[in-house]
C-alpha cells in the first residue's frame, strides 16, 4: 500500500467508531443526493468510499430488492462501524482501493460517492477507474452533506482556488476521465456533482 493510502486509512481510522456521531443530522442531505441520481429499480450501483455506508440504506431503497447496492471502502475500521450500524443489509461491503475496483467492465449503472473526491491522491485515476466500471450514459454523484465554503469554514480554512470540487477543477478532470459534468451544485447545505459516463 502507497503511503497516500495509509494516510486515508489512518485519518479515518480512528475516526470511524465516532463518524455518525459527529455528523447525526446528515441523513436527509444523504437521501436528497440519492434521489437527484435518478436511480431505477432493478439499477446496480456503487458506493465508492462508502465509510460507514450512510448512504447504504437510501441507494437500496432506490434500486429495490431486485437491484445491486455494494459498497466499498478502503478503511476496515470503517466498515466495521457500518455493520455495527446494520447497513451491511443493503448490500456486500468490500475493503477495497478505488483505483483497483474488483468490479468488470461496463457492468454498474451508477457510482456514488460522499466525501470520496478530495481523498483521492490521484483523482484522474480513481476518476478512470469509476469510468470503467460504468457503463456508458451511467451516472456518477460527487456528493458533500455541505458545500465547499461551509466545509471550509468548519475546519476553521479558507476556501482555495486549487480545491479539485472547484467547478473550473472539477469539469476538465472529469473530462479527462470519461465523464461529463451535468449538473454543479455548491451551496452551504451541499456539495453535488452529477457527471454522465461517456464512450
Amino acid at each position: 500500500m502507497d503511503h497516500d493510502h495509509t494516510r486515508v486509512r489512518e485519518f479515518f481510522g480512528v475516526r470511524a467508531a465516532g463518524w455518525d456521531t459527529r455528523f447525526p443530522d446528515d441523513g436527509p442531505a444523504y437521501a436528497a443526493a440519492v434521489a437527484a441520481l435518478g436511480l431505477r429499480p432493478g439499477d446496480a450501483v456503487l458506493d465508492a468510499g462508502c465509510g460507514t455506508g450512510r448512504a447504504l440504506p437510501a441507494l437500496r431503497e432506490a434500486v429495490g430488492p431486485r437491484g445491486t447496492v455494494l459498497g466499498v471502502d478502503l478503511t476496515p475500521e470503517m466498515l466495521q462501524a457500518a455493520v455495527r450500524a446494520g447497513r451491511r443489509g443493503s448490500g456486500p461491503l468490500l475493503l477495497a482501493d478505488v483505483r483497483r475496483l474488483p468490479v468488470r467492465s461496463n457492468t454498474l449503472d451508477a457510482v456514488f460517492g460522499a466525501g470520496l473526491i478530495s481523498h483521492l491522491p490521484r483523482p484522474a485515476d480513481h476518476l478512470r477507474e469509476l469510468a470503467r466500471v460504468v457503463r456508458p450514459g451511467g451516472l456518477l454523484a460527487l456528493f458533500h452533506p455541505v458545500g465547499r465554503a461551509a466545509l471550509a469554514a468548519r475546519q476553521g480554512r479558507r476556501i482555495t482556488d486549487d480545491d479539485v470540487r472547484a467547478e473550473i477543477n472539477l469539469r476538465p478532470l472529469l473530462a479527462g476521465s470519461g465523464w461529463r459534468l451535468d449538473v454543479y451544485t455548491d451551496e452551504d447545505s451541499r456539495f453535488l456533482a452529477l457527471a454522465t459516463r461517456q464512450g
